[in-house]
């Protein structure tokens, strides 16, 4: 502990500073964990899309470049709608999105 104490006396930025870098990293460190467990999990694979999905979630859950889904939907890539939030915007049901991914994912397979 005399060693914190010094380095909170003389140098306190730097200890501060220090401080947050680990705890950032920590941060990272639990997230890149946490995905790592979430997708290795092969329940987690070829998804059948539903309504609360996202584009991205989708994209990974079927190893395709999120850019391709996202172009096929007429969306915007990099952006996060769920499916519902997708038809709701085109005043459709959300089945007819459903359907349009469902159609890019089976012309995928066939590739």
């Amino acid at each position: 502990m005399p060693a914190l104490r010094y380095l909170w006396t003389h140098h306190r930025l730097v200890f501060i500073g220090f401080c947050l870098a680990s705890l950032v990293t920590l941060v990272f460190l639990v997230r890149l964990a946490i995905f790592t467990v979430y997708w290795s999990d092969p329940a987690h694979r070829n998804l059948a899309p539903e309504p609360w999905m996202t584009p991205g979630y989708i994209a990974h859950s079927w190893s395709i470049p999120p850019e391709d889904l996202a172009r096929a939907l007429s969306i915007q890539p990099g952006t996060r709608p769920t499916l519902k939030e997708i038809a709701r915007e085109r005043g459709v049901d959300v089945s007819v999105v459903i359907n349009e991914i469902n159609d890019l994912l089976a012309d995928r397979g066939q590739e």
